[in-house]
C-alpha cells in the first residue's frame, strides 16, 4: 500500500485552517493589547495586518537568528527559543501603522500570541495528518543533491521496550494504524527476536550497533577493572563502554547518524547520544538544529503547550489507577510526570525533526531511539491505556517520517525494532517487605550497599544537559543541570570509593547483582565459605527463582529451591530451576554468567506461570533485565524487500541481529570497504 505523500500545494482545507490560525493570531494579539498597557492598537484591521506582518518577518528573521545563536553557543540557543519570537513580534509591530509597543510589552505579547496560536493549532490544525509534517517541511533545508541517489537509505526506528506480543496485539486491534497498514498491505513483515541476558537497553543496543554483547552484565554494575560503579546511561560511563566495544565497523559507520542512543554505532555524526554527549558540546551543527526547532513557534511553544498537557494527563491517569485500585501499580509522582513530558513530548518532537532534516540531507543510515512506551510502561504497566497511547504516538511518528521521506533525495526503508520487551508485577520490596539488599545483608550479617533507584529516564535528561554544557561561563548553568540529573542516576561518586560498603547489591529489573568489591570475582564455593547462609537463604526465598554463579572450576551453575542445573552440560540435580523461564533460558544465562564482568552472584525473581508476573528489584511495575514473562520477547518489523537478509531460524542475541542489519545495508550497496 502506498504511503501518503507530502502535498506540494494547498487544498481548500489548508486554506481554511490558515485563515482560522490568522484570525486566532489577530484575536490573541487583541487580547494582549487589552491586557498590556504598553501595547496599543487602533483597529481590528491593524491587528490583522500586524498578525500577517509578524508571520512574514518571522520567515525572514528566524533563519539568521538560528545561524547567529548556533555560532555563539548553547545559552544563546536557549535565549533564542525563549525570546526569538518576542524579537520577531517587536520588529513586526514597529512596521505596522496604528500599532505602538514597548519592548517589554512585545515580549509579553509574543508569549500570549504563541500560546494561543499553539492551542488553536492543536485543536484545529495539529489534529490533522498534514499539520506536523507541513511544519517540518517549512523548517527543513532544501533537499540535498547526493552522489549516489540510486543507493537506498535505511531508517532504523527503535521503539524502546515494546514486547512482540504487545505490538502484535496492537496491530491486530488497529491501535497502530501506520504499522497495521504496512503489515496488512504486505510491505512489511513482523518477526520476533530474542535478546540475550541481560534484557536491557545497554546490552541490546551495544550488540545491535557494535556487534558485541560482551562486558555488559546489566544496566549498571561494579566494574572490577575500574574499581567503581558503571552506569550505562551516564555519558562518561557510556563512553567507556563504547570504547571497549568499538572496532570502527559499527552498524552506522558508513555515513550513518545516531540519534538519542546510548552508543554511536561508529556513526560519523550523532545527536543526543550518551557516549558522545561531552564531545558534542562544541558542535555548531547540533546547536543550529536545536535552535531551528526552538526558534519556530511550532517547535518551542507547541512543545510547552503539549508538555503542560502531558503533565496534567499523567497526574490524572496516576490518580485514576489509585481510585480504581489497579494492581500491580507503583507510586507515580510529579517527578515522573515531568520526566514523562520530556520523553514523550519534547524529545519525541526533537528526534523527529532531527531525523527529518538528515533524511532531507540524504544521510545513508539513521538509528533513532524513541523511549515513549518503555518509560510509561515502567510506571503504568504494559497494557495500561497510557502505555498503549505512547505506542500509538510512536506509530504516528512513523507515519510522519514515512511522508517526509517522500521529499528526500534518496529512497528510504523503515525498519522498526525493540531492544527488549517488558514484564510486569508488584516490586519485590513491596511484595516481601524487604528489598534484595536487605535480604542479603541479613543473611551475610554485613553492611550492604543497595543501588536500586530507576535510572533509565534520567539518563536521557543527563545527555541533554551534557550536550548543552560547555566549558566556561556558557556551560555553567547546563553543567549544574547535569549535576542534578546525576544525583537521580544514583552515582554522585567518582572514582573515590573510600568508606563505601564492601558489598553492593544492584537491581536491574528483576535481575539482581551481588558484588563483593575487589579486583577478582568470588566463586560460589568462596561465597559459601565466607557467608554460609547467603546462597541457601536467597535461593530458598519465596520471591527468588534462582541464583547463578561459577564454581571453583569455573563451571556455571543456576541454583533454585529444590535443585540446580549445570549451565554448560544442562545436567539437572533435583528440580530444574530454569524450567519456568523457557527453553533458551539456560543458554542465555550461561553466556551471562561466564562473562568476566558478571557479578559474584546473579539473582533472578520468580515468574508466575499463570499471570507471567515477575518482581522487580527496582520500584517499577513494568521491568526488564532478567528472565521471566515477555522481557526477552522483542519485535522486529522489516520491509519485505529486505527479507532476504533474514535467517530462517530464530534471531537470538543482539549480536546476531547486528549481523542481520548489516546484511540489509550491504544488500542496498552500503558499507563499501568497511567489512573487509
Amino acid at each position: 500500500m502506498a504511503a501518503p505523500r507530502v502535498r506540494s500545494h494547498l487544498g481548500a482545507g489548508d486554506g481554511a485552517r490558515l485563515l482560522v490560525a490568522w484570525l486566532a493570531s489577530a484575536g490573541s494579539l487583541g487580547v494582549a493589547a487589552w491586557l498590556l498597557p504598553g501595547l496599543e492598537v487602533d483597529s481590528f484591521r491593524s491587528l490583522l495586518l500586524a498578525s500577517a506582518v509578524t508571520g512574514v518577518v518571522g520567515l525572514l528573521v528566524r533563519p539568521a537568528l538560528v545561524r547567529v545563536t548556533a555560532y555563539v553557543g548553547w545559552i544563546a540557543v536557549l535565549l533564542a527559543g525563549l525570546l526569538g519570537q518576542a524579537l520577531v513580534t517587536y520588529v513586526a509591530l514597529q512596521l505596522v501603522p496604528g500599532v505602538s509597543t514597548t519592548v517589554s510589552a512585545a515580549v509579553a505579547a509574543a508569549w500570549i500570541v504563541a500560546a494561543t496560536g499553539s492551542a488553536v493549532a492543536w485543536l484545529g490544525i495539529a489534529g490533522t495528518d498534514d499539520a506536523f509534517v507541513s511544519a517540518l517541511v517549512r523548517r527543513l533545508p532544501p533537499a540535498a543533491t547526493v552522489e549516489d541517489p540510486d543507493v537506498d537509505g535505511i531508517v532504523f526506528v527503535q521503539a524502546d521496550g515494546v514486547p512482540f506480543p504487545v505490538l502484535q496485539w496492537a496491530i491486530q486491534a488497529g491501535a497502530t494504524p501506520t504499522m497495521r497498514r504496512w503489515v496488512t498491505g504486505g510491505t512489511h513483515v513482523l518477526r520476533e527476536w530474542t535478546p540475550q541476558l541481560p534484557c536491557t537497553t545497554p546490552a541490546s543496543q551495544l550488540g545491535i550497533l557494535h556487534g558485541t554483547v560482551d562486558r555488559v552484565p546489566a544496566f549498571r554494575w561494579y566494574d572490577r577493572e575500574l574499581g567503581r560503579l558503571l552506569v550505562a546511561n551516564r555519558p562518561a560511563d557510556a563512553a567507556v563502554i563504547e570504547a571497549r566495544a568499538s572496532d570502527g565497523r559499527g552498524l552506522l559507520a558508513d555515513d550513518g547518524l545516531s540519534v538519542s542512543n546510548l552508543f554511536t554505532g561508529d556513526a560519523p555524526r550523532w545527536f543526543l547520544t550518551m557516549s558522545r554527549a561531552r564531545v558534542a558540546r562544541g558542535s555548531a551543527h547540533n546547536r543550529r538544529t536545536v535552535a531551528g526547532f526552538l526558534a519556530d513557534p511550532q517547535g518551542l511553544m507547541r512543545g510547552l503547550v503539549h508538555t503542560v498537557a502531558e503533565i496534567a494527563k499523567e497526574r490524572f491517569q496516576a490518580r485514576g489507577q489509585v481510585r480504581r485500585d489497579l494492581t500491580p501499580r507503583v507510586h507515580r509522582g510529579w517527578t515522573f510526570a515531568g520526566l514523562r513530558a520530556v520523553t514523550n513530548v519534547l524529545m519525541r518532537d526533537l528526534n523527529t525533526s532531527i531525523v527529518a532534516e538528515e533524511m532531507r540531507r540524504g544521510r545513508r543510515s539513521i538509528y533513532v531511539d524513541y523511549v515513549d512506551y518503555d518509560e510509561i510502561a515502567h510506571h503504568a504497566g504494559m497494557f495500561r491505556p497510557e502505555s498503549l497511547a505512547a505506542l500509538d504516538g510512536v506509530d504516528r511518528v512513523l507515519g510522519t517520517l514515512e511522508r517526509l521521506a517522500a521529499t528526500a533525495p534518496r529512497r528510504y526503508h523503515f525498519v522498526v525494532l525493540s531492544d527488549h520487551g517488558q514484564s510486569q508485577g508488584q516490586p519485590f520490596a513491596e511484595r516481601h517487605g524487604t528489598d534484595l539488599a536487605g535480604l542479603c545483608a541479613r543473611l551475610m550479617e554485613e553492611q550492604v550497599e543497595s543501588v536500586d533507584a530507576p535510572v533509565e529516564g534520567w539518563g536521557r535528561a543527563d545527555a541533554v544537559a551534557e550536550e548543552m554544557a560547555a566549558p566556561g561561563i556558557k556551560g555553567h548553568l547546563a553543567g549544574r543541570a547535569a549535576d542534578v540529573t546525576r544525583r537521580h542516576l544514583g552515582d554522585e561518586r567518582e572514582d573515590d570509593q573510600r568508606g563505601a560498603p564492601a558489598v553492593s547489591v544492584l537491581g536491574s529489573g528483576n535481575l539482581g547483582l551481588l558484588y563483593v568489591h575487589g579486583p577478582t570475582r568470588l566463586t560460589l564455593d568462596e561465597l559459601s565459605l565466607r557467608w554460609p547462609d547467603l546462597i541457601p537463604g536467597v535461593s530458598n526465598h519465596a520471591g527468588i527463582g534462582f541464583v547463578a554463579g561459577i564454581d571453583v572450576a569455573g563451571r556455571p551453575w543456576a541454583i533454585g529451591r529444590t535443585g540446580r542445573i549445570a549451565l554448560d552440560s544442562l545436567e539437572v540435580e533435583g528440580t530444574d530451576p530454569m524450567a519456568a523461564y523457557g527453553e533458551h533460558a539456560a543458554r542465555v544465562l550461561r553466556r551471562a554468567v561466564l562473562m568476566p564482568e558478571a557479578p559474584d552472584l546473579y539473582v533472578n525473581s520468580t515468574v508466575d506461570e499463570g499471570t507471567l508476573d515477575i518482581a522487580a528489584f527496582e520500584p517499577l511495575v513494568g521491568a526488564h533485565g532478567g528472565l521471566g514473562g515477555w522481557q526477552d520477547r522483542a519485535m522486529f518489523l522489516v520491509p519485505r524487500e529486505l527479507l532476504g537478509s533474514l535467517p530462517e531460524g530464530r534471531i537470538e542475541g543482539a549480536d546476531h541481529l547486528h549481523r542481520v542489519l548489516v546484511g540489509m545495508l550491504t544488500s542496498l550497496g552500503h558499507r563499501d570497504g568497511i567489512d573487509l
